[in-house]
């Protein structure tokens, strides 16, 4: 069930409108940018009364943003929040996907040590607004910032041995992070701290490093993050990615260590990196039997799945 959830598709860098609802209080709305980064927030009150005062509201916004989709959360007067919305945006004449989102941790996360740090000065709803707009753009990197147990991933979980769940779940979470790969211009500590080899202590400093020096624009940036040994960095390279880098191949979860065989079979086929990312992986197929004798059958099927589809996983 974690992995399930972990690994829904996410819809990506987009602009998104968080809304926690409530019916009594009214509805918590957070706007995000395409980095999940909170821009601001305010309350909107749901039912017929509340109409135009609504759509006045989203009216200005619209005009001043553009907003890719309005993620609403499950909870109690979600149907009526997600109803609500829907008819303010067909009447604004836009057509801006509404999307109900599972909320189930939202709480646990806004009231946690990490969300206090994130947003001090922000209250608890808002926080889990912010939450559920960023769980529409990306699951995993937003859930992996809550107790797995809290996630909403079955019952009688206290039932079984705690220690066994704890590893279980862990293990999960783990094997999708690694899955997946991360973005380590983009990533959160508790993203990070998933990846193998990299504790909680080493993603704090590849954050500390990031801020002070500027985004990685290369894996091997990394080796120059404080206590990243030679061992860890040669660990944990394969799961990490640099986006729009200087090197093309530093988006695909090919190990560095495999970089210098990648270029020889460019040089081998006389066409550069570039031509065998997506369709020109086939090319490769070409000398299959030598290469399989040279680097082993698995990385070189791995190598040309990787140029085929590079970066990450849908």
């Amino acid at each position: 069930n974690v992995r399930r959830v972990l690994m829904s598709s996410p819809f990506g860098a987009k602009c998104i409108l968080g809304v926690d609802p409530g019916l009594r209080t009214g509805c918590k709305i957070a706007l995000v940018d395409r980095m999940g980064k909170f821009i601001t927030n305010t309350v909107v009150r749901v039912g017929d009364d509340a109409l135009e005062e609504a759509k006045k509201l989203f009216g200005e916004v619209f005009s001043k943003i553009q907003i890719d989709a309005i993620a609403v959360g499950n909870g109690t007067g979600g149907r009526e929040a997600e109803v609500f919305f829907r008819k303010v945006v067909k009447d604004l004449g836009h057509n801006i996907p509404v999307v109900m989102v599972n909320e189930a941790g939202a709480s646990v996360y806004s009231a946690s040590e990490l969300a206090r740090e994130e947003f001090p000065e922000l209250d608890i709803t808002v926080r889990g607004a912010i939450s559920i707009a960023r769980r529409l753009q990306d699951p995993l990197a937003e859930l992996v910032k809550i107790d797995p147990k809290s996630i909403g991933v079955g019952q009688y979980q206290h039932d079984v041995p705690q220690n066994s769940l704890k590893k279980g779940l862990g293990e999960a979470v783990e094997s999708c992070v690694n899955q997946v790969g991360v973005d380590i211009n983009t990533a959160s500590v508790s993203l990070l701290s998933y990846v193998s080899g990299i504790g909680p202590a080493l993603a704090k400093n590849i954050i500390e490093h990031r801020q002070a020096n500027g985004l990685f624009s290369e894996r091997s940036d990394l080796q120059k993050v404080a206590r990243m040994t030679t061992k860890t960095f040669e660990q944990s390279a394969g799961f990490l990615r640099v986006l729009g880098g200087k090197a093309i191949l530093d988006q695909t979860g090919i190990h560095p260590e495999r970089y210098s065989a990648v270029r020889d079979m460019a040089q081998e086929l006389n066409v550069g990196l570039g031509d065998l990312i997506g369709q020109g992986a086939k090319k490769l197929l070409a000398n299959r039997t030598k290469w399989c004798e040279l680097i082993g059958e698995f990385t070189f099927e791995d190598i040309v799945r990787e140029l085929e589809k590079p970066g990450r996983d849908p």
